[in-house]
C-alpha cells in the first residue's frame, strides 16, 4: 500500500546548507518512490533561512514553509510541523543531516510491520566528549526518576503513523518534552541503534540555555521526584534540628554554655536558608509551569506559510 510520508523539520541557522538537506530528502524520495511532503519551521532564525525555504519550494513544491514570528524553540517548532503533518506515516529530522533520510526506510520498514513508532537511539555521536557526557548523565538520570519509560539515548529522530501524531497534538503543553510525550501516549513502540554523523556545516544552534531549558522540560514535565527531594531535606532539616537541640540542653544542665557559639549559628541559619531556598525554587518552578498553562496563550505565532 503506498502511503503518504511527512517529513517535519525544524530550521534554524541553515541559509547556508538547507538546500544539501533537501537535496539529499528528494534523492531518498526519488530511490523509495515516496508520495511525499516537506514541512520546514523556520524557527525565527536570524539569517536568510526563510527565503531559502521560499525559493526551495518553488523548486520542490512538496515543501510547505512556516515562519514562526520569533525563536520559540526546537520543540515548539516540531510541534508546529506536527500540526501540519497530513501523511500516513511522519518523520522528524534535523536540518543539518545529522539523521540523514537514508535512514527513513528502515524506520518506515517497522511501521509496515505494525509498529506505530520507530525512534532512533544513538549508538554514537560526533560531539565533544563533555556534551557526550552530559547528555548520557542526563538521560539516565531521567530515566531513574521519570514515572515514564522514557528510552534511553532517544532523541526527536523517529517515524510515528499519523494515529500517534494526533494522539501527540491532544497534549497541547505550553512547554512540550515530546520524546517524553511521544513515550506517554504508548502503542507499539520499537527503537533502532544508528551511529549519528556530524553536522554538514555550521554550529548547532542549541545553546547551553536551550540545552538546560530542554533538560528542565524533561524532569519538571515528568518526574514529581523534585517535590519528593523538598520533604526529604524538611526531613533531613528536622532531623539536625532535632539532634542539636538535644545537645543544647545537654550543654545547659552540664554547665557547658557559653557565650561562644557565634560559628556554630551562623552555620546553621545558612544552611536552614540554603535549604528554604532550594525548597521555594522548586516549588516555583512547578508553579511557573502551571501558571504558563493556565493562562492559555498559543504555544507559538505563525508570521507567514507558504504552500499552506
Amino acid at each position: 500500500m503506498n502511503r503518504k510520508i511527512t517529513l517535519i523539520i525544524p530550521v534554524y541557522r541553515s541559509a547556508k546548507f538547507l538546500h544539501k538537506t533537501l537535496e539529499a530528502v528528494d534523492n531518498q524520495k526519488k530511490e523509495s518512490g515516496w508520495d511525499l511532503e516537506v514541512v520546514l519551521v523556520e524557527d525565527g532564525s536570524p539569517d536568510n533561512s526563510f527565503e531559502v525555504v521560499q525559493d526551495l519550494a518553488k523548486i520542490y513544491p512538496y515543501i510547505k514553509g512556516i515562519k514562526l514570528s520569533r525563536n520559540f524553540g526546537h520543540q515548539i517548532a516540531v510541534k508546529t510541523g506536527l500540526h501540519y503533518a497530513t501523511g500516513d506515516y511522519i518523520a522528524i529530522i534535523d536540518d543539518d543531516l545529522q539523521d540523514p533520510p537514508s535512514l527513513l526506510p528502515r524506520f518506515f520498514e517497522q511501521l509496515d510491520s505494525g509498529y506505530e513508532v520507530a525512534y532512533g537511539i544513538r549508538r554514537k555521536r560526533k560531539e565533544s566528549r563533555l556534551k557526550k557526557l552530559a547528555y548520557t548523565g542526563f538521560y539516565r538520570l531521567l530515566d531513574t526518576i521519570s514515572e515514564t519509560k522514557i528510552p534511553l539515548d532517544s532523541g526527536d529522530f523517529c517515524v510515528m503513523t499519523k494515529n500517534v501524531k494526533d494522539k501527540m497534538l491532544t497534549l497541547n503543553e505550553q512547554n512540550p518534552y515530546l520524546r517524553g510525550i511521544r513515550a506517554w501516549v504508548g502503542f507499539k513502540q520499537i527503537g533502532l541503534e544508528y551511529d549519528r554523523s556530524g553536522r554538514i556545516e555550521g554550529e548547532s544552534g542549541y545553546s547551553l540555555k536551550k540545552l538546560i531549558k530542554i533538560a528542565k522540560d524533561g524532569i519538571f514535565s515528568f518526574s514529581s521526584l523534585p517535590l519528593q527531594i523538598i520533604s526529604i531535606l524538611g526531613n533531613i532539616g528536622l532531623l539536625i534540628s532535632i539532634l542539636f537541640s538535644l545537645f543544647t540542653i545537654i550543654r545547659y544542665f552540664t554547665n557547658e554554655i557559653e557565650v561562644a557559639g557565634y560559628t556554630t549559628i551562623i552555620i546553621i541559619i545558612l544552611f536552614f536558608n540554603s535549604i528554604l531556598l532550594i525548597s521555594l525554587g522548586i516549588i516555583g518552578e512547578y508553579i511557573y509551569r502551571i501558571y504558563n498553562e493556565v493562562r492559555n496563550r498559543p504555544y507559538t505565532i505563525i508570521e507567514k506559510t507558504v504552500n499552506i
